[in-house]
């Protein structure tokens, strides 16, 4: 009886969905973290598809490095109630922020909690708590210290039609890894899903 228990407790654990632009040659940024590479211009199906996995998800984790311009930013958009990006906007605002952070005690910004604790530890807490999954959109240190701690359940990669020579990983070791998807969007954007091999 306490078998079945586990089980059914680990099966029914939130996941942790990275999300995150790539270069065709494995890059996620510039080496002082240029994101000019992107493809900026999506179509509908991206869209639709992007929002079905942020629905999917009602918490945010990221490093602190990328905190205050993506908190800016939306907050920003949330004063355009004209702007295409509105709704988004009312997720990203409106969804709890996870910021981890060795160094600061607050950061400004709505909904945003600053997490000062052991990263496996917090990670596995919020996992464990009940809602819906979790979404990692970066930046390239944080999300390789998750990947280094196997905390990223699903990898949905966006690679754009570009390489760009040098540049921030964010697999810093071997690691394999099993696609699940792959679907090529009219902009060139080729987003594969992954999960871990075992």
């Amino acid at each position: 009886m306490q078998n079945n228990y586990t089980l059914t407790k680990i099966n029914s654990m939130r996941k942790l969905k990275l999300q995150m632009q790539i270069t065709v040659d494995g890059y996620v940024a510039g080496p002082d973290g240029q994101l000019d590479w992107m493809t900026f211009t999506w179509d509908e199906q991206l869209i639709k598809f992007v929002t079905a996995l942020t629905d999917s998800s009602d918490t945010i984790l990221m490093g602190r490095k990328m905190t205050n311009e993506f908190v800016s930013y939306w907050e920003n958009v949330l004063n355009k109630p004209d702007s295409p990006e509105y709704s988004f906007a009312e997720k990203m605002v409106n969804y709890p922020k996870i910021v981890f952070t060795k160094t600061q005690k607050t950061i400004p910004g709505k909904n945003v909690i600053v997490e000062n604790g052991d990263l496996v530890t917090a990670v596995n807490k919020l996992k464990s708590q009940p809602g819906k999954d979790i979404v990692v959109y970066g930046g390239a240190g944080f999300v390789s210290s998750l990947l280094d701690n196997n905390l990223i359940d699903e990898l949905y990669l966006f690679t754009n039609p570009v390489a760009i020579g040098e540049g921030m990983r964010i697999f810093k070791s071997r690691r394999s890894l099993q696609l699940v998807d792959s679907t090529r969007y009219d902009n060139w954007i080729v987003v594969n899903k992954y999960v871990n091999a075992h």
